[in-house]
């Protein structure tokens, strides 16, 4: 009988912890796709409700003259919320059918990780648990997306 109670105890306590990571991979995927629709849509409570105020996001580009990768410099909590602004106002939204990818790489405790594939490029995301929500923290991007890297 005792065997049979640890047991229960050990499958039960097994899928306790499956649901509790289930839920947060959902939670992460959930801030992930908010930072995409929010600049995809120009949606700023979506970009305000996904990413914290000391938003840390570094990317590269392709110079089309050049062929070569340069820095974009930094973009802020303030300049995100601005940029979705300036998506909404100009209707100048992501088109149909433009990648929108998000793959949940590594949870532990308080942090995780994750890749998103947009229309711009591909976006490596550091996440922090903030109460019971996960928040963008920083992000390092490359873009343009070559045919390769384009999600299936």
């Amino acid at each position: 009988m005792k065997k049979i109670l640890l047991i229960a105890s050990l499958l039960f306590v097994s899928v306790s912890i499956q649901a509790q990571k289930s839920a947060e991979q959902k939670a992460i995927e959930q801030a992930c796709l908010d930072y995409l629709d929010g600049f995809y849509e120009g949606d700023t409570m979506k970009i305000i409700r996904s990413i914290k105020p000391s938003l840390f996001k570094f990317g590269y580009w392709k110079n089309k003259k050049t062929d070569e990768y340069e820095s974009d410099g930094n973009m802020t909590f303030t300049e995100a919320v601005a940029y979705a602004r300036k998506v909404n106002e100009k209707k100048s939204f992501a088109k149909a059918g433009s990648p929108k990818k998000v793959e949940v790489l590594d949870i532990v405790n308080h942090i995780a990780s994750a890749k998103v594939t947009a229309w711009w490029g591909v976006d490596y995301i550091l996440l922090s648990k903030n109460g019971d929500r996960w928040l963008i923290e920083q992000v390092l991007w490359e873009g343009p997306l070559e045919k390769n890297h384009l999600p299936n």
